[in-house]
């Protein structure tokens, strides 16, 4: 196998190919892969499970693995004969493939990409080729800026309720190609910006879409928030699910007309929504939140876009609400850790936004709070978290990471004028060492709540949180596990 090469030479054939770069007459199934030239483009969880996926079906299709010199070797002890491994990857490499399918962290927009997308090649997701292998699959998928995992998790809890042998798969933590021959009545799919307009690529229409809510997020992925915005909703337009449950309080939602979809809207007084704490079908009291392991207001209005999309698919929504106590949280949204020093310790490492950061003060606003936020830049604008904690102060606001010191330069002011501490710290370790300082005297709830991703020191947002659960003396092994992951 090579290493650091520049061109693939995994096939000679070369297919037919249109302006836009797609390969004629060829849907983006496995067996269409059979005399192309073939790459993968990342070697995490995702790259594994395509390859896999891919020898069950054509275990001669020659490939050309795009990886990190650390990972070379790893795919070297498959002892692959016609897997190619190449750390250099640029545009040549690139357009020496027809089809490349590609990790859904590597952006399809990059320079490199858009340059051998530009002379013809196609970039392809995982999630693309399970759709078009799956079509047989009753899929409802789940995508948002917040609430998407808990409320992909929380649809497959309350199908399996009503006996419905059913999936949970996805971004959430298991790729959908590690499954692919798996047997499900029902597949709860989370879906990341990554990961939508795969679906559309697929052909394959989803059953059902939930759609939670827009933010701007991922901006550098996707290379501004226009087209953030129009790759999420792709699951919608593009895809063209038979059914759409949407957020009614989301503007950018609100204002969709979908009219290959019957859309069911939830968050609306005739539907299912929440009033004060109780959720209600129409003018129907269904049931009293106030004991469900659904921390914040907003994920009990998940909980309304579950119950929609269940009698959408014709169960009985009304019957199966109270089984929503028997749902276990997931790890690193808003998760309680435990008490240590008169301090009760929360992991909300998966917020990346600052929407998220304001959600978590919310949950905590009667009680002294130390927030921790900041993290890898992505650019986004903290306006409104600043006019947050200016109406309603933590005792700290502790920031820490690469825009750590633009969101404390943007936080002065309004630290002046509401009274709250406000500290620096270069990292996670000092930003707790700081929060605790502040909370010493009186105690209170230390809660990191990031509003950032965790690129640089961090693999992603669950190495976060395990190191913030080792800072304050808790097992981080009995933390991360993601409840119902597979088919059951």
């Amino acid at each position: 196998m090579s290493r650091n090469c520049s061109t693939s030479t995994a096939s000679t054939a070369s297919p037919r190919r249109c302006g836009s770069g797609c390969v004629h007459a060829s849907p983006p199934d496995i067996a269409a892969l059979e005399g192309r030239r073939v790459g993968l483009w990342g070697w995490g969880r995702e790259g594994r499970a395509a390859w896999r996926a891919i020898r069950s079906r054509q275990p001669a299709l020659p490939l050309t693995l795009f990886c990190q010199p650390g990972e070379a070797d790893d795919a070297a002890r498959l002892g692959d004969p016609l897997l190619q491994v190449c750390t250099a990857v640029d545009a040549d490499a690139l357009a020496a493939c027809d089809v490349v399918i590609k990790s859904p962290g590597i952006s399809p927009y990059g320079d490199v990409a858009q340059a051998a997308a530009g002379r013809g090649t196609r970039f392809i997701g995982g999630t693309t080729l399970w759709f078009a292998e799956r079509g047989d699959a009753r899929t409802l998928c789940v995508t948002g800026t917040k609430g998407k995992s808990t409320t992909t998790a929380l649809l497959a809890h309350l199908l399996r309720a009503a006996g419905v042998r059913t999936a949970l798969a996805g971004n959430i933590g298991l790729p959908l190609l590690e499954l692919l021959d798996g047997q499900a009545d029902a597949w709860a799919i989370e879906l990341s910006s990554y990961q939508t307009r795969d679906v559309a690529t697929s052909g394959v229409r989803p059953d059902l879409a939930i759609v939670t809510n827009i933010f701007p997020e991922h901006l550098d992925w996707h290379g501004g928030q226009a087209r953030y915005v129009e790759d999420k909703l792709a699951l919608l337009g593009d895809a063209r699910p038979h059914i759409a449950v949407l957020n009614a309080a989301d503007p950018t939602l609100a204002a969709l007309r979908l009219p290959d979809s019957d859309v069911r809207w939830y968050g609306r007084a005739d539907g299912w929504h929440l009033r004060d704490d109780t959720v209600f079908r129409g003018d129907s009291a269904v049931l009293d939140t106030r004991d469900l392991p659904l921390p914040g207001r907003h994920n009990r209005g998940n909980l309304c876009a579950v119950l929609a999309a269940l009698e959408a698919c014709g169960h009985d929504a009304v019957a199966l609400a109270a089984h929503a106590r028997g749902f276990q949280p997931l790890p690193h949204r808003l998760q309680p850790l435990g008490r240590r020093d008169r301090l009760d310790w929360v992991n909300d490492s998966i917020s990346t936004t600052p929407h998220a950061s304001i959600a978590a003060l919310e949950l905590y606003r009667d009680r002294p709070v130390a927030i921790l936020v900041g993290g890898h830049d992505r650019g986004l604008d903290w306006a409104a978290f600043v006019d947050h904690v200016r109406a309603h102060p933590p005792r700290a606001v502790v920031t820490m990471g690469q825009n750590g010191p633009r969101i404390h330069d943007a936080l002065r002011t309004a630290a002046d004028e509401a009274g709250f501490a406000l500290r620096q710290a270069g990292d996670l370790e000092f930003a707790v060492a700081q929060a605790r300082e502040v909370l010493a005297a009186d105690g209170g709830v230390l809660l990191l709540s990031p509003g950032a991703p965790s690129f640089g020191p961090y693999r992603d947002y669950a190495e976060r949180g395990r190191h913030f659960a080792c800072l304050g003396g808790f097992d981080p092994d009995a933390i991360t596990a993601i409840p119902g992951l597979g088919i059951a």
